[in-house]
């Protein structure tokens, strides 16, 4: 099968480009721009199938480049499947169009809560997986997969999971919101996720690819168990944290999205798909060696570039 994987460069789509690789699949990632149709046809022609992970994933960038991105250039490649007779098309949404809710853990019959979708990225998020799912109600063979929040390693450029994790591991972060979590998950088993959907799942669904539901307080100090640090021990009350989003200290989607517990069921993978996510540890463990890593290459860097010492003055006595 040849299978064109967008944003096969990024955290995610560079293991899901691996993974398919490694069962078989001839694997086409040519970087190519979503805006650009017919460079889009050429990346897709001759293929049997599409995943497209390429996103911006981005709770600080306009709006505008958001919806080019996320939307536009998700139907673009839609559109270009569908004149180059490519019937397959799975696409990589997010759990956060599926929930989260209050009280469990949210499945693929859930929606998110109406004031999260003042979040520009979640908001484009969504609209892009419903310009999917139409298309499988208009005859494509397609679908979505709605991974969770993947950590491990290869996160470089970082995502904001990516950010989080460094922040915990240098021990910058000292603190965490009270009465928030999340589902965290491997980024190896969110790329086998995929190419069990591709495989094996059925046109018009969303699959949530997630692993493990932790609170902010056991993922931070799991994160600092594994850089060897405290764990961080201030709990940051919502209120506290509103009211830093209001006088612009954080980042204002970010808090909006941690009012619930963002956890979810991965029972219709499992189920359909054979899904099966691993243990974390291995996961973290990668993320906070190349979180580590990054600290001790910047910190390198900035050695080097510094202006050498002033020669010393003659000593007065």
């Amino acid at each position: 099968m040849r299978v064109y994987v967008s944003g096969a460069s990024g955290f995610v789509g560079a293991h899901v480009a691996r993974e398919l690789a490694r069962r078989g699949a001839d694997v086409r990632s040519d970087r190519v721009e979503l805006l650009d149709a017919a460079a889009l046809e050429r990346a897709v022609s001759g293929c049997d199938a599409v995943v497209h992970v390429a996103a911006l994933y981005s709770y600080e960038a306009p709006v505008e480049r958001l919806l080019a991105v996320n939307v536009a250039g998700t139907r673009n490649l839609l559109d270009a499947c569908a004149r180059r007779g490519v019937r397959r098309f799975l696409y990589t949404s997010t759990a956060g169009t599926c929930g989260p809710v209050r009280g469990r853990p949210a499945t693929e019959a859930d929606a998110p809560p109406a004031w999260e979708l003042a979040v520009p990225y979640k908001r484009t998020k969504l609209a892009a997986e419903q310009l999917v799912l139409a298309a499988a109600l208009d005859g494509m063979d397609a679908l979505a997969v709605n991974p969770t929040t993947p950590v491990g390693p290869g996160d470089e450029k970082p995502t904001p999971t990516g950010r989080m994790i460094r922040g915990v591991a240098s021990g910058r972060i000292r603190g965490y919101l009270a009465g928030s979590g999340l589902n965290v998950v491997d980024v190896r088993d969110v790329a086998v996720g995929h190419a069990l959907a591709l495989e094996r799942g059925r046109a018009g669904r969303r699959y949530l690819l997630g692993g493990f539901d932790m609170t902010l307080r056991e993922l931070f100090a799991e994160v600092a168990a594994v850089a060897g640090r405290p764990a961080p021990r201030l709990r940051v009350p919502y209120a506290v944290a509103r009211a830093a989003a209001a006088a612009g200290l954080v980042n204002r989607n970010e808090v909006r999205l941690a009012r619930l517990p963002m956890f979810f069921s991965s029972e219709r993978a499992c189920t359909e798909l054979g899904y099966r996510p691993g243990p974390l540890r291995p996961a973290l463990t990668a993320a906070v060696a190349d979180a580590l890593g990054y600290q001790r290459s910047r910190r390198a860097r900035r050695s080097e570039t510094a202006p050498s010492a002033a020669p010393a003055s003659p000593s007065r006595r």
